[in-house]
């Protein structure tokens, strides 16, 4: 695998757009990640970014808490609202993966230690997840950048076995139609049910 950093940028890029066009009164609409609704999940967005600086920094994955606390209003003020924190723990994942040898040294990720290019490519796949599952929830465009999906779905085949899920946090996989859209491929393999809200 390459230098995954390039793609996180655009992947988190395309990200922060979806949660920087949530409106408050979309924070509680429910989401396809069961029992999160857009608040909790946006919430997790900049927490699992957040996540991704600290393992660059040296932290352990599974010690690092996937949540961030946020303002109650997501637009805010520049500072303060759902995609300045966003902008925030983008900037510190940057700098914390900035020097070369992160790439191929062993991290400490939820599924196990691997590579630090491993690594990032598989939060890729989840930043690029958790922007759809907010663009559906909050009713924005769902077929996103599809070099980046194409991506995102080729590390969730790679890294996600169809078989043996207990479903936390990845339900069986969903059938869909084999000319899906990228993205509705991603949730379908992800144990998301790929409707539109």
């Amino acid at each position: 695998m390459n230098d995954p950093r390039e793609i996180f940028g655009r992947a988190v890029a395309q990200t922060e757009s979806i949660i920087a066009a949530v409106r408050q009164d979309q924070a509680g609409l429910p989401t396809p990640c069961d029992e999160w609704d857009v608040r909790t999940l946006a919430s997790h967005m900049v927490g699992v970014v957040i996540r991704v600086a600290l393992v660059g920094e040296g932290a352990d994955a599974l010690k690092v808490t996937p949540f961030a606390e946020l303002a109650d209003d997501p637009a805010g003020s520049q500072q303060a609202g759902w995609a300045a924190a966003y902008r925030a723990a983008v900037a510190r994942a940057a700098a914390a993966w900035a020097d070369d040898a992160k790439l191929d040294a062993m991290f400490a990720v939820p599924r196990g230690k691997v590579p630090g290019r491993v690594a990032l490519a598989g939060y890729v796949r989840e930043v690029l997840a958790h922007g759809w599952d907010l663009a559906v929830a909050t009713g924005q465009e769902t077929e996103l950048d599809q070099e980046l999906g194409a991506f995102a779905l080729a590390v969730a085949r790679r890294s996600l076995p169809a078989d043996g899920r207990d479903g936390i946090p990845f339900g069986p996989v969903v059938e869909v139609p084999a000319d899906a859209g990228t993205y509705t491929q991603l949730a379908a393999w992800l144990g998301r049910t790929p409707q539109e809200r």
